[in-house]
Order: C-alpha cells, then sequence, then structure tokens
C-alpha cells in the first residue's frame, strides 16, 4: 500500500519537477508542495503505524487492533495519495500512457482486499470495547 503511494509521490515529484506552469516549475507553486508535503507525511505515518503492528507481532503481543489500524489507514492515505498526485499531472494522470493511472486503480483495490476498510473500522471498534482501554493506556 505504501509503495503504491511512495512510488505515485515519486512520479509526481519527478514530473513537477520538470513540467512547467506559469512560468516556473509546477514544483514552485505552493498548491503542489502542500500536496507533496502531505503526501510525505502520510507516508510516514503510516510506516510508523504499520512498524509499530509489525513489532507487536514478533514479541508475540495481540496486535489485531493496531494491524486493523494500519491497513486502513495505510489504504485510505494510498487512495488520497494517488487521488493528489494524479491531480498534479492534471489529464496525463489519467491516461493509460502514465503510470500513475494504474497506481490510482490500485490504491482503490488496497482498501477493499484483505477485508474492506469498514470492516477494519468495526475491527478496530470492538477491539477497543473489548479491552476498554484508551488509546494512550497500552
Amino acid at each position: 500500500m505504501l509503495g503504491i503511494a511512495e512510488g505515485a509521490t515519486q512520479y509526481a515529484l519527478e514530473y513537477a519537477l520538470n513540467r512547467t506552469a506559469f512560468g516556473k516549475p509546477l514544483v514552485e507553486h505552493q498548491a503542489i508542495q502542500f500536496m507533496l508535503a502531505d503526501a510525505s507525511t502520510q507516508i510516514e505515518a503510516g510506516r510508523g503505524l504499520m512498524v509499530r503492528a509489525a513489532l507487536m507481532y514478533d514479541s508475540g503481543k495481540p496486535n489485531t487492533e493496531l494491524a486493523s489500524m494500519a491497513k486502513c489507514f495505510c489504504s485510505d492515505a494510498s487512495m488520497k495519495i494517488t487521488t493528489d498526485m494524479v491531480q498534479i499531472l492534471g489529464g496525463y494522470g489519467y491516461i493509460k500512457d502514465y503510470p500513475l493511472e494504474r497506481m490510482f486503480r490500485d490504491a482503490k483495490l488496497t482498501q477493499i482486499f484483505e477485508g474492506t476498510n469498514q470492516i477494519q473500522r468495526m475491527i478496530i471498534g470492538k477491539e477497543l470495547i473489548r479491552s476498554g482501554k484508551a488509546i494512550n493506556n497500552r
């Protein structure tokens, strides 16, 4: 999931470095910088959640809730990021000649397979109720 988001971000960054609009590279426009910054932030946040879930699993601790959080967050982030990166490319981002079109479709699939994100949210809610713990009491 994060690989899709990272690939889309890298592709859009390279495109924005080389494409000009209104007399300057796209990457120099604040709106483009904000989309790239948000994408990088979401990727790192997802990576942190994923690593925390993996560390709990490796140490033999229950990680159902964190694993569901990681799957849900990372796939939602991947969808948002690829959508934003398609926006950076404009019409080019939506045609099959560019790899972002495939990344966009693949990102949507991550929200569906291995339990939809709605199912992941049900699991998270049930785990919160079962444990009766607030997130910072773990």
